[in-house]
């Protein structure tokens, strides 16, 4: 039975390290242009089409869900892939620190930030809960924590709003029974150069974490399933009860 909020695993759990550890290995260097490509516009397979279409369906909700006017706000990218979150927030006025495991995925991200937005996107290869990063009025984490399992992914969120003054946006993969076929099914066929493998997590284990999560002034403002081909994604917003947004 999965656990709510163990000992943090943002704080070094031997689990969090080890699979943060794979995850960077994967997307430094297996997956760098494979993934530049996805979040290109270049020429791609009909199933990377869809996926595409709906991980740029899942930024802009996230981005929806932030004020119009971002000026002002600090906000972690955290998990920021090839930039495209960071640059449209930035482009809102907002100052974003943008972080990933990837060295080469954050290169790519500087590479792409226009030049006119470069002052106000800080991009650095490492941990996102690296202390000297500060705070943030918000966190937004897309596809991010989808690899760790359950207690260390609501332990990872948990971590977040220690960091958070306002909103903490993330998304997770809903645990559906096609889903859990196929990730059944990916578990019993393992390849060497297969991805860090997506750890789904129940509608109750998500609910648990919020409970407690609402014990200490943040509450579930909304929430919204995205999926497109192969990519299923379910966004989620936390927000602090004592700031409005």
């Amino acid at each position: 039975m999965d656990r709510v909020l163990p000992n943090s695993a943002a704080n070094g759990s031997a689990d969090y390290v080890a699979r943060r550890a794979w995850i960077a290995e994967y997307f430094d260097r297996t997956a760098s242009v494979a993934w530049a490509q996805l979040t290109s516009d270049a020429p791609v397979s009909a199933v990377r089409r869809s996926v595409r279409a709906a991980r740029d369906r899942m930024r802009t909700t996230l981005a929806s869900w932030l004020p119009a006017d971002l000026t002002g706000r600090r906000i972690l990218d955290a998990g920021c892939g090839t930039g495209a979150l960071a640059i449209d927030l930035a482009a809102r006025g907002a100052q974003v620190v943008a972080i990933d495991l990837a060295p080469s995925l954050v290169q790519l991200a500087e590479e792409r930030t226009p030049a006119e937005l470069r002052e106000r996107i800080e991009f650095r290869a490492g941990d996102m809960f690296d202390a000297s990063l500060g705070m943030f009025d918000h966190v937004v984490a897309m596809d991010s924590i989808i690899h760790y399992r359950a207690p260390e992914m609501l332990s990872v969120v948990d971590g977040f709003r220690a960091r958070a003054t306002r909103s903490v946006l993330f998304t997770v993969v809903p645990r559906t029974p096609v889903l859990m076929v196929l990730h059944t099914l990916g578990r019993a066929f393992p390849r060497g150069e297969r991805a860090p493998a997506i750890e789904p997590i129940s509608k109750s284990v998500l609910a648990r974490g919020v409970k407690v999560f609402e014990a200490d002034g943040w509450h579930l403002q909304q929430t919204l399933r995205i999926s497109g081909g192969f990519y299923i994604s379910q966004a989620v917003e936390l927000r602090h009860a004592e700031t409005a947004q």
